[in-house]
């Protein structure tokens, strides 16, 4: 796992080596164990290119792994992030053809692999990847990420310059960068608490989309997409229950078994829900030694799971880390992980996470994590309740839930957040403004309120790339799945873990599982109102039962009670102090009326709080120019 940065510039704008190494080093977090730069120029002499690397050693900790890695003629130059899982069949593979590969991780294998089979070796790659390869022969640059967007790639575009890294913050510091703001990505941000790809919040800055490859050549950018699922898949389901659970049990056991291949100490977050404790389930499954785990416990009641954790490391014998975090702690964090994620931060869990990444790096640097299980096997009670809401909308006229029902379930005291979101959702026709719903961001009614006219102009809505033949909970999950994921979920798995130089490994977002869990009708995955019933099941006999059966409770962080009560102070100081920049940009009016709202108890704006206060936080971390009208 490392980090990368480079440059295609024309040759009389060429920074030179010291500032490409300057640049990159602002990645050393993502990889402090070794660094290298090459810079050449095209054989046009038209072009200076730079490929910078920030190593963070995991496999084959010998310098044979350097980067840049040239090939042997001197042509191909890599640099690369991620792991390839099946590295090993590939690199037997390239042996038959005659190409054996020398040193024992998988960096030369990925590099022998592209030279054999270009832009075909995509499809072929198990694990999760961003990568730039030069040729200079063609003097081409092919840039690529993996299918479901694990590891990171952001395009920083200067006039006709090209500058590209594994985090945003690099490029927002190249000499004379315009980081003016992409207003859709506020929009974005506004309705859906994240960022949706490729913008970013840096109109100059995007991303390159996950399942994407894309290829510089002549001063020309042009992206593709390797992978697009395959329709038909989804309709080929498994009927037989009993085979889909032998199927499940092969597929992530070897998931998880090609994800402890490690030179590097290993180990796991366990919080004790269902998720973690199946990944440490299967790990133990293929190790003779305690597994080290780790989670993060807070003292405010009703958000510790710590005694659930417990009960997870006691039945696996593991060797258990646990984090306490207080408040203080967590808020003189907040701004490093805004820094880290160039974004406003879209869940809190974020920064306890960085934070127990930094605790984890004392006796590991590679984790396995739960993340995907929810959006892959149907783990989110909106997922039960989709199921229900065509009901709802047979039975209840459109007119009647908006004059009726709507206002009344709005009325309702402050503790009814989850019910208001509900009611929203149900009374939503359109099932892709639904699925926005259900992440309760702001309403489009809401952010008419906040932003002035000359930014709701724009419009932020996705368009609905579900297909419409698949039901309302297949469509939930792939929204979730190609949305919430690569531009949410993932994001902060890499950039908090990486924060603190570790890495993590998520095996429920295995390709081969992806495509078992495509096939899988909705009653494998919901039934009688309990979600991720199949994995539920296939855990009956590895868990205890108390977590088999444990509801959804995710990674909660008590932000409610510290905004209202013992750092109140915090959120009048990031919104309603004259220095609050986001005042300048949205209606002060309505967000002073969200902010007493919450804190004399009359409507719970947690959510919309904290997007309003990360958005002010953004601003000041990163300076960023206010739009001007």
């Amino acid at each position: 796992m490392c980090g990368l940065f480079g440059w295609v510039t024309a040759k009389e704008r060429c920074l030179g080596k010291v500032r490409l190494q300057e640049l990159t080093s602002l990645l050393v977090h993502r990889g402090p164990d070794g660094r290298g730069a090459e810079l050449r120029d095209t054989a046009d002499s038209k072009y200076s290119i730079g490929l910078a690397h920030q190593r963070l050693s995991i496999l084959d900790l010998t310098e044979a792994a350097t980067q840049p890695m040239w090939s042997r003629d001197r042509r191909y130059c890599l640099i690369y992030n991620g792991e390839i899982y099946n590295y090993v069949e590939l690199k037997q593979e390239l042996a038959q053809h005659g190409i054996h590969v020398t040193s024992t991780g998988d960096t030369e294998v990925l590099l022998a692999a592209l030279i054999k089979w270009g832009e075909k070796t995509l499809g072929r790659l198990r694990g999760m990847f961003a990568f730039a390869l030069l040729d200079t022969k063609e003097d081409s640059i092919l840039f690529a990420r993996d299918i479901n967007g694990k590891k990171p790639l952001y395009f920083g575009h200067k006039g006709n310059d090209l500058f590209f890294s594994s985090e945003i913050h690099p490029l927002t510091q190249v000499p004379g960068f315009d980081c003016a703001m992409d207003t859709m990505g506020l929009n974005n941000f506004l309705l859906d608490r994240f960022v949706v790809g490729p913008r970013t919040f840096f109109k100059n800055i995007e991303k390159l989309p996950a399942a994407s490859f894309a290829t510089w050549r002549k001063g020309k950018l042009t992206i593709e997409k390797y992978f697009v699922p395959d329709p038909q898949l989804g309709e080929v389901k498994i009927t037989d229950y009993g085979e889909a659970l032998r199927l499940f049990d092969a597929i992530f056991d070897e998931s998880v078994r090609i994800r402890m291949q490690s030179d590097a100490p290993i180990g796991a977050f366990l919080s004790g829900g269902l998720d973690s404790s199946a990944v440490v389930a299967y790990m133990c499954q293929h190790s003779s030694r305690a597994i080290n785990t780790y989670s993060v416990n807070f003292s405010e009641t009703g958000f510790s799971e710590a005694q659930f954790a417990n009960v997870a490391s006691s039945h696996f014998k593991t060797d258990h880390h646990e984090l306490t975090v207080t408040p203080e702690d967590f808020f003189s964090n907040w701004d490093q992980a805004i820094l880290h994620r160039g974004a406003p931060v879209s869940e809190a869990s974020d920064i306890p996470m960085m934070m127990l990444a930094r605790a984890t790096r004392k006796s590991a640097t590679v984790v396995l994590t739960g993340e995907g299980a929810d959006e892959f096997f149907a783990g989110y009670p909106k997922y039960i309740a989709e199921g229900y809401s065509s009901l709802y909308r047979r039975l209840i006229p459109a007119a009647l839930h908006r004059r009726l029902v709507e206002p009344l379930i709005q009325s309702l005291p402050y503790s009814s957040r989850r019910l208001k979101v509900l009611s929203k959702a149900f009374g939503e026709r359109e099932i892709d403004v639904r699925m926005r719903v259900w992440f309760g961001g702001l309403t489009p009614e809401e952010c008419v309120s906040l932003l002035p006219t000359w930014l709701n102009n724009e419009e932020g809505h996705l368009t609905n790339i579900i297909p419409g033949k698949n039901t309302a909970m297949q469509q939930l999950l792939k929204f979730d799945q190609q949305f919430w994921l690569p531009d949410n979920t993932l994001e902060r798995g890499d950039r908090m873990l990486m924060a603190a130089s570790v890495e993590g490994r998520m095996p429920f977002m295995d390709t081969e599982l992806s495509k078992f869990a495509a096939r899988l009708p909705d009653h494998f995955l919901v039934k009688g109102g309990v979600g991720k019933k199949l994995l539920r099941d296939a855990m009956r006999n590895k868990l205890p039962e108390e977590l088999v059966h444990r509801s959804k409770n995710g990674f909660r962080v008590p932000i409610h009670a510290w905004f209202q009560g013992s750092h109140a102070h915090i959120v009048k100081d990031l919104l309603v102090s004259e220095s609050a920049r986001v005042r300048r940009l949205l209606d002060p009016n309505v967000i002073d009326c969200f902010v007493k709202e919450h804190m004399e108890g009359v409507s719970n704006h947690e959510r919309i709080l904290w997007s309003l206060c990360n958005l002010e936080l953004f601003l000041r971390v990163y300076k960023q120019e206010l739009p001007t009208v």
